[in-house]
């Protein structure tokens, strides 16, 4: 027994290794053609701050290659055992598969840990490196500026928020303009019973005034300025006193910015660390702001660190269920549970401005799917041997 564990889990760790330095690779590939080719070609960056910035985007990449590739390599290697009959003779000789997959399982279980390392804290903190590495070296357009799923907040006035970038185009935008206008605190409060005067309440918070709400825009920069501009298409405006909603066929909204600093505000949602997401969601809340993305984000990075194991209990039983052992067979399988899997984050992504739906639950449907699913397939394929 203590032979074939460690022949199963000598085989699963080494195509872990190569599966993963490929899906790291192919996803750095996708990062370096969308931005950092363009830094190179306009002679905006030199090799050494290229190779800079892919050794940040590594931890950031992990958070999905790991994942990946325990899939396919677990595919891959109980593929071959089932093919080549080992499977078999294990199971004439008194061995389950349930026995077999214990070490694999544990395996699993031990990377979720560090899955989580990867979504909750380093992968942010090292993809908000990269980014502002990029900006230092003059990668300076408006939609570094406005990024989508992100909150911005410019001075004291506004807080916006950008559903999609395009360009210079914006989907999906709302801004939300801060009462800054409210009267300040009673000075001349009634003395205490001991005659002592009154302590002076802290000034109030600013609160939403007005949401403008707008299905498209479009982003320019006045470096002059320092104003943006938004031009906004079929705006809806509410007043949060009334409540009375008005629409508008366009509108332009100047807003100051700072452009000292290398990033706008704090870094987009995607890219916050699970205590900063906690720190934006109590100051959101307290602002009155919809708190609906930064929920749906703070439950994908801990749902997605759950991801290994539900790929380890799915891949087990189906790879001995197909009975293959070429590798095209096992990374075909692997994909199309990847992409059903990413379907139900990106539907939950799509819906986290509708908080009636509760986008956040979806992000726990694959994970109890996989789970469910996994450990029904594993134990009917026990029962055959």
């Amino acid at each position: 027994m203590k032979t074939l564990h460690l022949y199963l889990t000598r085989q699963v760790v080494a195509s872990l290794v190569l599966t993963l330095a490929v899906f790291t690779f192919v996803l750095l590939l996708g990062n370096l053609l969308k931005e950092i080719l363009e830094l190179l070609v306009n002679r905006q960056a030199t090799l050494l701050t290229i190779l800079q910035a892919l050794a940040y985007l590594i931890p950031f990449v992990l958070v999905f290659a790991l994942p990946m590739a325990l899939l396919t390599s677990t595919l891959l290697v109980f593929g071959r055992f089932s093919a080549d009959q080992e499977l078999t003779a294990a199971r004439a000789g008194g061995i389950s598969l349930l026995a077999l997959s214990g070490p694999i399982l544990l395996l699993s279980v031990f990377l979720c840990g560090l899955s989580a390392w990867f979504n909750l804290q380093l992968g942010p903190q090292w993809r908000m490196a990269y980014k502002e590495l990029l900006f230092r070296v003059g990668k300076e357009r408006p939609t570094a500026l406005l990024q989508e799923n992100q909150f911005v907040r410019l001075a004291r006035d506004y807080i916006i928020y950008v559903g999609g970038v395009d360009g210079p185009h914006l989907r999906h935008l709302v801004v939300y303009q801060m009462e800054t206008n409210a009267p300040p605190p009673i000075l001349d409060a009634p003395p205490t019973e001991n005659g002592e005067p009154a302590p002076t309440p802290p000034p109030a918070a600013p609160r939403v005034e007005t949401i403008f709400s707008a299905p498209r825009a479009t982003l320019t920069l006045d470096t002059t300025n320092q104003v943006l501009q938004l031009e906004m298409a079929e705006v809806e405006v509410v007043n949060v006193a009334s409540w009375q909603p008005a629409h508008l066929s366009s509108m332009v909204l100047p807003l100051p910015v700072d452009l000292s600093r290398p990033t706008l505000g704090d870094p987009p949602l995607t890219d916050m660390t699970m205590g900063e997401l906690l720190g934006m969601y109590y100051e959101l809340r307290h602002l009155g702001v919809d708190v609906t993305p930064v929920v749906v984000q703070m439950h994908r990075q801990v749902a997605f660190s759950f991801a290994c194991l539900g790929f380890t209990l799915v891949g087990i039983p189906l790879a001995v269920r197909a009975h293959r052992r070429e590798t095209s067979a096992g990374v075909g399988i692997a994909l199309g549970l990847v992409v059903v899997y990413h379907g139900f984050v990106v539907l939950a992504q799509a819906w986290q401005t509708y908080p009636d739906r509760h986008p956040h639950l979806i992000l726990w449907v694959p994970n109890l799917l996989f789970y469910g699913l996994g450990a029904w397939l594993l134990w009917r394929a026990n029962r055959r041997g």
